[in-house]
């Protein structure tokens, strides 16, 4: 064995409980939300009328009255500082994928060379980070620097402990000197005010005349793997791309689906116990956690909140993953298929719409055939997926997802809607004329008298479906787990309001007799489910029949990143956009170059480290071995024997096509330099990854005949079993 394995196993194996420290999670009502500065916070700590003007904001979205600014800066920071704090930090989501910070001394120097604490509404309401090394799509040059970043009032302001001390960050809006947005919080904002705008007028046809504010919600569930961090810091892949570009796959893998919910391994509980603990501070709702299908993957998600709060508090989950994981020696990987062979891992976004007045709009109810305002808004969704599933399907597009979707593990490349037997037979009879009817609701008994009965739900889940109606809510299940959620929300809020303006303009002619409105109705949704229906299946998504039924029923497939933004970059995606305010043609433009850049760089450093990897430590650890080989087969001859030839004819073929397909892939990553941005993505689908694959295909077989000691790397086995 290596060195270097050997060093990290022992490592691993060597790790002790003791050498972190013990977190308690008991008495939580105690500390949640005790680092956000929140709106009981505010209403202790701000005078009445500066806290009813902040409220009014935050709870109906009315504008900000910026005559609040000082009185908030004033007692956000001195709260800060008496806990500790000596700086803040605007944090803002560039078009990097990642959260920024700049941070900034509350502290100023006076006249006499002292410190006065200063921290005014204007530095409260806006920040100026450099916006020249941030990602633009071509809207700044680089000598233009001037960003701005705008306080959002709407998602708290939040302390985090860093090993020294404390820093106030406070979540913003990041845009350029002309206006346009750098970031994913602006759009999803203008999205979500382009939602409630079409919502009340869908729920004023219905007589809601102040159903209050209308906001989209969510609930992302994330995915991820731990692995020992020794083991990490020996992948060069690992390290620099998130995955492995090699490795052959063990013996044992998820065969035995013994990974699934079982117990919990104590160290890995630990970890999660002060992740816990540490988003419970920052007032995150995380509710699950337990074991995934693969080995040493794992999941935890939080409740449903407002959209744009769910938004950041999902960058802070992915952070405190990160940051608590080396404190008990492991590393977490984000990325969506860090290991080949098992289950990826992805975001489940589950998505819906209400307000605090109505609640859920996407409840359906006892009896759904009978809640015709439920029926409407869960038709104009299905509306919305069917006229626009290549916006959705390139939501969920970048390079790490490529490698998960449509793999029997995740949901396929083509968007379609499970709604379950229930609610597709309430809206078949509405479609085709027949009084609608539901199903009475049954009770499962499992055959055992000391075992409660269980209320039966109308319809089973289905794993396969992309975009599934799981009760009271749709669930977005191709969201990569590196991802923001941000980008697919933002795309579903937009789409969904261009359907809701559709519903309520029809909804606006109709008669005010109740009679003749429900015969209105019930004339909208036969037309919607009628042009809209092929959208709708609640089959097997995996299945190549699917693939067959799906072709036959128009649905596009984009099977890759490149083909995603294509069939995205249409007309009619510039002009949704543009219409609702969510996106201007300048900023769409902007980040269509932004993606095909991520992609392109993410794979050409990917296409080298698969080079420098196979030459330097798998193609040297099989020579070393052909080398051991031949000396002992000559040895043999000698003595008349040749017992090991066999082996060395395998190694002489495997690595003579490994280091073929190595100065293959040297040769085409040398990318014609006159090639458009889209040109170098279908370069890169059509040309690079195919050598890719095929040099991992050599360099996996070399490593299931090599000397085990000579092998350079840790193993998959070694990776996901050794906790």
């Amino acid at each position: 064995m290596s060195i270097t394995r050997q060093k990290a196993i022992e490592s691993a194996i060597g790790y002790h409980e003791s050498d972190t420290a013990t977190v308690k999670e008991s008495h939580v009502e105690e500390y949640f939300g005790c680092n956000v500065f929140g709106i009981d916070r505010m209403r202790q700590r701000l005078p009445k009328t500066v806290f009813r003007k902040l409220q009014k904001t935050i709870e109906n979205g009315e504008p900000l009255d910026e005559s609040v600014a000082d009185a908030v800066a004033q007692a956000m920071s001195q709260w800060a500082m008496e806990r500790g704090a000596t700086h803040y930090a605007h944090v803002f989501y560039p078009l990097t994928g990642l959260t920024a910070e700049k941070h900034d001394s509350f502290y100023d120097p006076d006249y006499h060379g002292h410190l006065i604490a200063n921290f005014s509404g204007k530095e409260l309401i806006q920040g100026e980070p450099d916006a020249s090394s941030f990602p633009s799509g071509g809207i700044r040059a680089t000598f233009e620097a001037r960003g701005y970043t705008a306080w959002d009032v709407t998602s708290p302001a939040y302390l985090i402990e860093g090993k020294n001390g404390l820093t106030l960050c406070i979540p913003t809006a990041f845009c350029s000197w002309t206006g346009d947005a750098l970031d994913m919080k602006v759009p999803l904002l203008r999205s979500m005010q382009a939602l409630n705008k079409q919502a009340l007028r869908v729920l004023k046809c219905f007589g809601h005349e102040n159903p209050g504010l209308i906001t989209a919600s969510a609930g992302p569930e994330q995915e991820y793997f731990l692995i020992d961090r020794s083991f990490y810091y020996a992948r060069p892949d690992l390290l620099s791309a998130g995955r492995t570009l090699f490795g052959a796959h063990p013996p044992k893998g998820q065969e035995l689906d013994d990974q699934y919910f079982g117990a919990i391994p104590e160290r890995v509980l630990a970890f999660m116990q002060e992740v816990d603990v540490e988003l419970y501070k920052l007032g995150v709702p995380v509710k699950t956690r337990h074991n995934e299908v693969a080995p040493g993957q794992y999941e935890i998600a939080p409740v449903f909140e407002n959209a744009n709060l769910a938004t950041d508090h999902q960058y802070l989950i992915m952070q405190t993953l990160q940051r608590i994981a080396p404190k008990y020696n492991l590393a977490c990987l984000l990325h969506e298929k860090p290991f080949d062979g098992i289950n990826g891992s992805g975001k489940h976004v589950n998505w819906s719409l209400g307000s605090g007045k109505l609640g859920n709009l996407l409840k359906p109810g006892d009896t759904p055939q009978e809640n015709m305002q439920f029926l409407v808004f869960c038709a104009a969704v299905i509306r919305a997926v069917n006229l626009h599933p290549q916006m959705l399907r390139a939501s969920v597009a970048h390079a790490g997802n490529d490698h998960r979707l449509g793999a029997n593990e995740a949901p396929p490349a083509i968007i379609s809607i499970f709604l379950g037997a229930e609610l597709t037979n309430v809206f078949e009879q509405i479609a085709f004329g027949s009084k609608a009817t539901s199903k009475k609701k049954d009770v499962l008994n499992v055959g055992v008298d000391t075992l409660p009965k269980l209320p039966k739900d109308a319809t089973d889940r289905n794993r396969t479906s992309p975009f599934a109606f799981t009760g009271n809510r749709f669930e977005f299940r191709a969201v990569g787990s590196s991802q923001t959620i941000a980008k697919p929300l933002l795309i579903l809020n937009t789409i969904v309001a261009e359907s809701l303006d559709y519903v309520a303009t029809e909804l606006e002619k109709a008669p005010k007799d109740p009679k003749k409105f429900n015969a209105t109705v019930q004339k909208l949704l036969q037309k919607i489910i009628r042009e809209n229906g092929r959208i709708i299946f609640n089959g097997d998504n995996y299945t190549k029949e699917w693939l067959s039924e799906a072709s036959q029923r128009g649905l596009a497939v984009a099977t890759s990143t490149p083909e995603a933004l294509k069939q995205m970059e249409t007309p009619e995606t510039y002009d949704i956009f543009g219409k609702y305010g969510v996106l201007s043609e300048r900023e769409l433009s902007s980040r269509f170059e932004i993606y095909r850049e991520k992609y392109i760089k993410d794979l050409m450093i990917e296409a080298r480290l698969c080079v420098s990897m196979a030459r330097t430590m798998i193609f040297a650890a099989g020579v070393k071995y052909q080398h051991i080989l031949a000396q002992t087969a000559a040895e043999l001859n000698a003595l008349g024997k040749n017992t090991c030839t066999t082996t060395l004819d395998e190694i002489d073929e495997i690595l003579a096509n490994l280091q073929k397909a190595m100065l293959n892939l040297e040769e085409v990553i040398k990318m014609p330099s006159n090639l458009s941005l889209e040109q170098q993505c279908g370069y890169i689908v059509a040309t690079i990854i195919p050598v890719m694959n095929e040099l991992r295909t050599y360099a996996d077989a070399l490593e299931h005949v090599c000397a085990d000691e000579l092998w350079p790397l840790p193993t998959y086995q070694e990776m996901l079993f050794i906790r």
